[in-house]
């Protein structure tokens, strides 16, 4: 079964290189331009992964991810932050919000595709 993942950041050119990138590797791709589409798309919706950018108009990535994980359809749902920010603090915020890892801006399609098969096998 295909799995889906939900591609969340406010810049076109990401969101298309990791859809591209997730699409050839066999996964469906929803995406969303910010944190509050991507909360009405996680909850109309069963998704398998997120991977959200942090800085986003109309809701953040902190807020979507504190947003989603209050609804039952957030739980267990795996969510990978894709920022340019590395602050340790932000890591710890996004950590107690419920994210499961983090990943750099910029990062290379294989970095992409590793932590996807760690977390969807």
């Amino acid at each position: 079964m295909t799995k889906t993942v939900l591609a969340v950041d406010d810049s076109p050119s990401i969101r298309c290189m990791v859809a591209l990138t997730l699409r050839e590797a066999g996964y469906e791709v929803i995406e969303a331009s910010d944190g509050q589409e991507a909360l009405d798309l996680a909850l109309s919706r069963p998704v398998d992964a997120i991977l959200t950018d942090q800085n986003m108009p109309r809701l953040d990535g902190l807020g979507f991810i504190r947003a989603f994980r209050s609804r039952p359809e957030g739980k267990g749902t795996p969510i990978v932050f894709l920022s340019t920010e590395s602050a340790d603090t932000l890591k710890a915020e996004a950590r107690a919000a419920g994210a499961l890892g983090w990943m750099v801006k910029p990062f290379t399609q294989a970095q992409l595709l590793a932590v996807m098969k760690k977390l969807l096998g």
